[in-house]
């Protein structure tokens, strides 16, 4: 699935699907066709956000030791990388529609290919 806005594409696992234009029952049989809405993973998603922008994205983790949480934020970066860090800092914007989907750990996401004749399913995040 890609997400447009970061121009990003991440693999992920479908979870569920919620709405099909079309059909109630390609609903209620969880039947993925082109343009059905479907929940995907959002972990890998969130996974590159938080490396790609150097930011802490999500509230629903596991809580770790206070030794493990002060390494993860001390780590030693070089200045090449925290210049870099900090530019991409200034255009970052976040939606709140999508910053409290990162904190369910869900996205919600639109199919664009015809699964049932390529065998993948391809779609876009819906922002």
């Amino acid at each position: 699935f890609s997400w447009g806005s970061e121009g990003t594409t991440r693999k992920v696992r479908i979870l569920d699907v919620t709405y099909n234009a079309s059909n109630n029952e390609l609903l209620r049989t969880k039947t993925l066709v082109k343009g059905a809405i479907v929940q995907v993973d959002a972990t890998p998603f969130r996974q590159w956000y938080e490396k790609h922008y150097g930011v802490l994205v999500g509230s629903k983790r596991p809580a770790k030791k206070k030794d493990d949480a002060a390494d993860e934020v001390n780590v030693k970066k070089s200045k090449k990388v925290e210049k870099k860090l900090q530019s991409r800092q200034r255009g970052r914007t976040l939606e709140s529609a999508l910053e409290d989907q990162f904190n369910s750990g869900r996205f919600y996401a639109r199919i664009s290919s015809r699964p049932g004749q390529s065998g993948r399913a391809d779609g876009y995040i819906l922002e």
